[in-house]
């Protein structure tokens, strides 16, 4: 039995900007798994943060009675540097605002940082090599330079992440039905979480091209298998994108029930014994992410949707309308923004004002589109 919590101090760029990160390690700290959960990457999307704040408890209880068969590292608030991001009343938290970089694009290519002197390394037995590489991303990332505030926080976050077997990265959308993002690879793991946690749809894309969170983890295993396709290498980390619907979602009720149900995922996985936990049902296979729209506004207006999400559509049905806010026909005018794929309606604009550009929609469908190359996610 094992609990810690850590308190870190990342040191201000200026005077008086000090920011404290707290997190906790529970579980057997010989566990040959580690599972590595964080909240609130976008500081300004709160509903993972009440998600892990129910599922500590239970962890608790779990190592208390001997039932954690893996370590377990949780940030329920893991960017309190994006918390602090308030302008003129209003919470911001999705990009730094020293770099204008989204806190979750542009994460480390692992491959480049210790793949190419793995490769010669690498032997005949898979055991050997995943530990081989877990090793060295350690030293790497131990090595990270820690001058700026923004450097301290990542290489914390990459030190405590590299060498787990399950990351999960909680986030949340605008207006949202529950959703999951993940690799290919991992579609039938991804099967079981849709599952437990009641997901409307789940996205699958190797490489989504923005270096997000979540991505870098299984990249560095998929191209060392590609590149040493001699050396046995499986897949060893299930990482995922978990968006727990919208930004409004965080209630103590609902997330409790996430945490439940997370809980019971990580029980069927062998992580954890005890009594089962949460609520199984039959969610929708993952999709191909380039089957999803993302509806975007063609110029400024005020929304007015003719959709509810959960709706399924049909390519051409018309998702909302756009009222003119300018010109001869302004607040006459109303453009129709058309579906253009059939699927289902996992995420709306909260705020019904959209400028150009503005992403009003995802459409989850089946059919690839062929509009959608290179970066498939909003920024």
């Amino acid at each position: 039995m094992s609990f810690e919590k850590v308190s870190k101090t990342l040191v201000g760029d200026t005077p008086g900007r000090s920011t404290e990160l707290n997190y906790f390690r529970i579980g057997p700290q010989d566990a040959d798994r580690k599972v590595y959960l964080q909240a609130a990457l976008h500081a300004d999307e709160q509903p993972g943060i009440m998600v892990l704040h129910h599922l500590l408890p239970l962890l608790r209880a779990a190592d208390a009675a001997g039932e954690l068969k893996a370590r377990f590292v949780l940030f329920p608030m893991v960017n309190p540097l994006g918390m602090g991001d308030i302008e003129f009343g209003q919470h911001q938290g999705r990009y730094n605002r020293g770099t204008g970089v989204n806190h979750n694009r542009d994460w480390p290519v692992l491959y480049d940082a210790v793949g190419e002197g793995l490769a010669a390394k690498l032997g005949n037995d898979a055991d050997d090599n995943i530990r081989l590489v877990r090793a060295a991303l350690r030293e790497w990332a131990a090595s990270l330079p820690r001058v700026t505030a923004l450097q301290q926080w990542r290489q914390c976050v990459i030190g405590e992440a590299c060498d787990a077997d399950y990351v999960f990265d909680l986030h949340c959308d605008d207006d949202s039905l529950l959703h999951i993002f993940s690799v290919p690879q991992l579609a039938d793991n991804m099967q079981q979480l849709a599952d437990w946690s009641g997901a409307a749809a789940t996205m699958l894309a190797e490489d989504s091209g923005g270096g997000s969170f979540d991505e870098v983890w299984p990249a560095i295993w998929l191209r060392l298998a590609r590149d040493c396709g001699d050396k046995p290498l499986p897949l060893p980390v299930v990482s995922c994108t978990l968006e727990y619907r919208g930004q409004i979602d965080t209630f103590d009720a609902l997330n409790r029930q996430d945490a439940h149900n997370l809980y019971g995922y990580f029980q069927e996985q062998g992580l954890i014994g005890g009594a089962p936990l949460g609520q199984k049902s039959a969610a929708r296979a993952g999709t191909d992410l380039r089957a999803t729209q993302y509806l975007r506004s063609p110029r400024a207006g005020l929304l007015a949707y003719r959709v509810e999400l959960g709706d399924w559509v049909e390519k051409g049905d018309c998702i909302a309308e756009l009222i003119r806010l300018d010109g001869d026909d302004a607040f006459e005018e109303r453009i129709p923004l058309l579906a253009e794929v059939s699927g289902q309606v996992i995420s709306r604009k909260i705020n019904k004002y959209a400028w150009a550009g503005a992403n009003v929609s995802k459409i989850v469908g089946d059919e690839v589109l062929q509009s959608r190359t290179g970066k498939l996610l909003s920024d």
